[in-house]
């Protein structure tokens, strides 16, 4: 990459930011047209369970996203002795769903309750009963309904509900909207009209109208867009908000905000029917652009919609990262009190590639990483285990690949469904995520775990601030009728390279033994919510 280019490219605005609120990092990017990354920029967060809530600070999602962004601006003034006064566009994605409403004045009613709450299961029910479609217990719907059923007073006091990107949209632009990814998981939306679907808003409004509430469902929705359509300009407040320094100015084109699932279909070029993406951090999904509408309603499946509006089928457990980072950080504990350099990233290359010389089964080994609760294996309370017995093979091996089979298995339930009742095949699923940094190992065992070739781009640890960059590119420089997935493909993948690694028949034979166990054990997993 031509220093002197870019350089040129930024003093120009032909460059595109893309920010991504995650479940542990806030995360900016700046691309330049071939979509390479100029610079970035990260801010380190955790989520709090504070009165029985999983939640972030408010002041926090300020704090981070300026973080982020004054090191994207910093490293442009190292490498290119300029400062970064425009950009072309910018785009804002963040976790999915989860339930943020704000009354006239713009203020939070509650603090943020995101996806990893498993508090809406009473109003989850009720939904998905009354729609005769599964409503999700992250989906803010859930929580709206949840928050009325159980009489919290703020509920007649909300004028505007929205998800954690739509929030931060709204923030630096005053536009109430929302790319119909991030929207189709607050409430179903038509996929003809590519809109919320109106016969169950009307369905809803009419389940609440003895509550007499001042608004309607609808005068409280963000405005749904479909990506390539224009979504607002950051204005100035948005933009001192972003670099409190003031060199940024304000009238930059932002895109339609999305959720992560969107910015990872984008991320991994799985927008087409037939394709899907797993996409790993504090939680697992995997996503699968569907031909046909399932046979039947499955507790473990979700349907939401693509960037394009598109249906999707999306299986997502609330555990996977956290319980391996929480091991990881006592190894480094252990390093640095033995006087030795504890490097994290070779200690994940380390410890990961030990699993590799594991038994085939994890030598009776089992973990439950539940930091949270689990709503495909009922798990409410997170209540992270690791279990064996006498006649184990406990050794480093067997530990590391436990935790690794174990991020994987929730996984694997609700893709026995698509595979075994639904009949869906793959010719290999895409694959992002920090987790996938260390070549081939979690890669391997992912496709033993799921059984079908894993698929990891050279971008894989981009992740989705990459991905949100590209749909900012594509609201400004695509051409007229040219779809989101013709642009994918022309401009973004068409060098891009991928290794695909194939199941091994005797890893997956380890991992439906494990599996197996894991099923088995989930009673004690259960018995643990009553632990305190």
């Amino acid at each position: 990459m031509d220093s002197r280019i870019v350089r040129e490219r930024i003093l120009q605005g032909n460059t595109a930011l893309g920010i991504e609120l995650g479940s542990t990092r806030i995360k900016a990017v700046l691309i330049d047209p071939n979509f390479e990354i100029i610079s970035s920029g990260i801010y380190d967060w955790e989520n709090k369970l504070i009165d029985g809530f999983w939640t972030y600070c408010e002041k926090e999602i300020i704090t981070g996203i300026q973080e982020a962004f004054r090191q994207v601006s910093t490293e442009v003034q190292s490498k290119f002795g300029i400062p970064l006064r425009k950009i072309g566009s910018i785009g804002c994605s963040a976790m999915m769903q989860g339930y943020i409403v704000l009354n006239k004045s713009g203020k939070l009613l509650v603090p943020f309750r995101t996806w990893r709450n498993a508090t809406t299961s009473e109003a989850s029910s009720q939904l998905t009963r009354s729609f005769k479609s599964k409503i999700p217990q992250r989906w803010s719907i859930s929580h709206l309904y949840q928050a009325i059923l159980d009489n919290e007073p703020h509920v007649s006091d909300i004028n505007y509900i929205t998800t954690l990107s739509g929030y931060v949209h709204w923030l630096l632009t005053g536009e109430k909207v929302l790319g119909i990814g991030d929207a189709s998981g607050m409430f179903p939306v038509d996929e003809i009209k590519k809109q919320f679907d109106e016969g169950l808003i009307h369905k809803f409004d009419t389940l609440i109208a003895d509550r007499k509430y001042s608004w309607t469902l609808l005068d409280i929705m963000p405005v749904v867009r479909i990506a390539g359509e224009p979504a607002g300009n950051l204005n100035g407040q948005g933009a001192i908000l972003l670099d409190p320094s003031g060199l940024l100015g304000g009238g930059i084109p932002m895109c339609a905000p999305e959720g992560d699932g969107a910015t990872g279909i984008v991320a991994t070029n799985s927008i087409q029917k037939r394709t899907g993406n797993i996409s790993v951090g504090t939680s697992i999904f995997a996503q699968f652009v569907l031909e046909k509408k399932l046979s039947n309603i499955y507790s473990e499946i979700d349907i939401m919609a693509t960037p394009e509006g598109n249906p999707i089928g999306i299986i997502l457990a609330n555990n996977c990262s956290s319980d391996i980072n929480a091991w990881i950080n006592i190894f480094g504990e252990f390093c640095k009190s033995m006087g030795l350099k504890a490097d994290r990233d070779e200690l994940f290359n380390v410890l990961f590639n030990q699993a590799m010389s594991g038994d085939q089964g994890c030598g009776g080994l089992m973990s439950y990483g539940y930091y949270s609760a689990e709503n495909i294996t009922e798990i409410v309370k997170g209540r992270p285990l690791f279990i064996r017995t006498a006649e184990s093979n406990f050794n480093l091996a067997n530990f590391m690949r436990t935790q690794l089979f174990s991020a994987f298995a929730v996984l694997r339930i609700g893709m026995d469904i698509l595979t075994n009742n639904e009949n869906f095949s793959f010719d290999h699923i895409c694959a992002h995520g920090g987790l996938f940094k260390t070549p081939e190992v979690v890669q391997k065992i992912c496709a033993a775990a799921l059984n079908v070739p894993i698929s990891v781009m050279s971008t894989a640890g981009e992740g989705g601030a990459w991905g949100m960059a590209i749909l900012a590119s594509y609201v400004k420089d695509r051409l007229e009728g040219e779809t989101l997935s013709a642009y994918l493909s022309s401009n973004v993948f068409q060098k891009k390279e991928y290794q695909i690694v194939y199941p091994d028949r005797m890893d997956k034979e380890g991992f439906d033994e494990f599996l197996t166990r894991y099923k088995r054990g989930l009673v004690i997993a259960k018995a643990a919510e009553n632990y305190s």
